[in-house]
Formats: C-alpha cells, sequence, structure tokens
C-alpha cells in the first residue's frame, strides 16, 4: 500500500496526493490517513515541499466531499434503492443518517475521523437537501483541521507511516483522538516556551 503510493507521487509528484484521495471514492486501497501521513513524512525528508504538499492534499479531501455531496443532492433518490439493496453500503448510509439526525451539521466533521463513513456522510448531507453553504462551513474547515493533524503526525514518524496507519485501522478511531491529543499538547507546550522565551527577551536587565 504504502510503496503504491511512493510509486504515484514519483511519477506525478504533488498530484498524486491529490488524485489518490479522490480516488478513494472508488476503492482504491489506500487509507486517506496513510495519504496525508505519507505527505507530511515526504514533506519532512525533504522530498517535496511542505506547503504544496499539504495543500494538494487539503484539496484532494475537499474535492472527495464536495464530489459525494454533490452526488447526493442531484442523483440521491436515483440512488437510494440501489444503495438499499447493497447490505454493505446501506449500514454505512444508515448510520450516517443517525450520525446527522442526532449531531446535525457536525456529522461531517465525526465522519472524517470514521473510515468509509467520511465518504457517505457527505452524500447523504446532499441527499437530505442541506445548503451547500452549510455543508461547507462544516466541511471545509474540518477538513483542514483533519488534515493539519495528520500531516504533522507524518511528519514525525516518518518512514513508520505504513505501521500507524495499521494500528489506526486495527485499534478503532479511539486511536485518532489520542493523536490529536497528542498534537494539541505539543503545539501547546512549543506556544508556553515560546512565550517563555519572548519574556525573558523582553525583561529589562
Amino acid at each position: 500500500m504504502y510503496d503504491l503510493l511512493l510509486s504515484i507521487i514519483e511519477e506525478i509528484g504533488y498530484f498524486a496526493l491529490f488524485l489518490v484521495l479522490c480516488l478513494g471514492l472508488i476503492g482504491l486501497p489506500i487509507p486517506n490517513e496513510a495519504v496525508v501521513m505519507t505527505g507530511g513524512a515526504l514533506a519532512e525528508s525533504g522530498v517535496l515541499s511542505p506547503i504544496p504538499a499539504f495543500m494538494m492534499t487539503f484539496l484532494g479531501i475537499c474535492s472527495a466531499m464536495t464530489f459525494g455531496y454533490s452526488i447526493g443532492r442531484f442523483a440521491g433518490s436515483k440512488l437510494t434503492v440501489w444503495f438499499s439493496s447493497k447490505k454493505n453500503i446501506s449500514k454505512f448510509v444508515e448510520k450516517s443518517e443517525q450520525l446527522s439526525e442526532r449531531y446535525g451539521g457536525y456529522a461531517i466533521s465525526l465522519s472524517l475521523c470514521l473510515p468509509f463513513l467520511r465518504h457517505v456522510t457527505p452524500y447523504v448531507m446532499g441527499m437530505n437537501r442541506m445548503a451547500y453553504k452549510r455543508f461547507a462551513i462544516f466541511a471545509y474547515p474540518s477538513a483542514l483541521i483533519w488534515t493539519l493533524i495528520y500531516f504533522f503526525i507524518g511528519s514525525v514518524v516518518g518512514d513508520q507511516v505504513q505501521d500507524l496507519s495499521n494500528h489506526i485501522y486495527q485499534y478503532g478511531t479511539w486511536i485518532i483522538y489520542v493523536l490529536a491529543a497528542v498534537v494539541v499538547l505539543f503545539v501547546a507546550y512549543k506556544y508556553v516556551k515560546g512565550k517563555q522565551a519572548k519574556d525573558q527577551v523582553d525583561r529589562p536587565m
């Protein structure tokens, strides 16, 4: 999986990060987490420049969510019957409906942490006729934060991306919250240390 992603990046460069995240909608066997973390790892190693790599991953996530929303909005009624006949898909649609009823627009944010539901929930929101402006308010800022977290994690773990990605899928979404907490604590630590250093510099002798 990791080798497949690296080979695609070698062939088409930064656009691979965008393309693979889009193709994830049709079953390309590379988890989104692995793609984003790989982008972070390659940026940290100097193979890719950080800003273009991050932008391609972020835009890839946004485009996948927007595509799912658009399909639900404009073709949802035609696909509902077909989905209901597919047990594996219908259970995810039902789960997304439950999330939507319970959390409203925040279901979009929560679904980013849940494999496959992150593809289904935008579709359900479109099918339920959520206004695009409301969808965008929840979807794109959430995608930005999600991408930042995994991109940063990738820059820290380096070539251990594949192992970490496998553990995320094996042990469930609680690992995501642990990783997010680690990132938040690290950023807070750096902020406090930077503030202390600045106060020492500004302090009169």
